[in-house]
């Protein structure tokens, strides 16, 4: 049975540029919720400009990720509402605080103006362990991942909603390279059944094609690309040989990026963190 609900939805798919990521905009009434940034300063304005169209104030930004195209656009975000709290758990701040110079070093010379430089230029969220949030009176859950570790999606039982984060992918290459081991990969696809249990109408997924369907059929393409990926890759002899068995499985998907890396890692050719 539909749930009634004061709630709406609206992602934003930003292309192999920003590594496909599609941050979301919750509105109630009155209110609005960010659920992620994206990757460049651009991505960053677009959904800024969004929600100043919205008209509603905007409550808080919720990062679920410590990846840097969850929060590198949101420098844009914070210029348009420089009160507003990004909040994210205690092991995500903890993972960005990690690697955050490591990943400037990296992107900001690539990005130029349309990324963060500096650590002075990258809103850092602040640490809450909350397990629910609410936006104009209704219930956001945030559901930690079991058996992984800095992994969580966001439930909102009066949508039938899953906003999946860097859980769920969609007509993409998915990024393996975090889950370098099988039992990590097999905790993935356990927390998959236990998404796709919930009987959702809507799934948004943390990485997708701009065409990409919002429903339950993206759990279904990340868990069955995790069992391909494994099924290839025990009986690959290098990652030349398990990227071409997965580009013959998956010869549309994008971000071929995420497979690349993830192939030399998973078969210990190349270290990642």
């Amino acid at each position: 049975m539909t749930s009634t609900t004061k709630l709406t939805w609206k992602h934003f798919p930003a292309g192999q540029n920003g590594f496909f990521r599609a941050p979301v905009l919750l509105e109630g009434p009155t209110e609005a919720l960010l659920i992620d940034g994206g990757f460049t300063l651009s991505d960053g304005k677009a959904v800024a400009d969004a929600i100043a169209a919205g008209g509603k104030p905007l409550k808080s930004v919720y990062v679920s990720q410590s990846d840097p195209d969850y929060y590198f656009s949101l420098g844009a975000v914070r210029a348009a509402y420089p009160e507003v709290p990004v909040l994210a758990a205690h092991a995500t701040v903890a993972a960005i605080h990690a690697n955050v110079q490591k990943k400037l070093d990296v992107w900001g010379p690539q990005l130029k103006a349309n990324g963060p430089q500096t650590l002075a230029d990258v809103v850092l969220p602040a640490a809450s362990d909350a397990s629910t949030m609410s936006l104009d009176g209704e219930t956001i859950e945030i559901v930690n991942a079991e058996g992984m570790s800095n992994r969580r999606y966001l439930w909102v039982p009066s949508l039938e909603a899953i906003f999946g984060g860097v859980l769920v992918f969609s007509g993409v290459h998915v990024w393996v390279a975090d889950t370098a081991t099988p039992e990590l990969r097999a905790a993935w696809v356990k927390n998959l059944d236990a998404m796709a249990a919930r009987q959702p109408r809507i799934v948004v997924p943390g990485h997708g094609t701009v065409d990409a369907p919002a429903d339950a059929s993206a759990i279904a393409y990340t868990r069955d690309y995790l069992l391909a990926f494994e099924e290839e890759a025990a009986k690959a002899a290098d990652s030349a040989a398990l990227i071409a068995a997965m580009k013959q499985r998956y010869p549309d998907a994008g971000m071929e990026v995420a497979l690349a890396t993830g192939a030399k890692v998973v078969l210990g050719e190349m270290k990642w963190a």
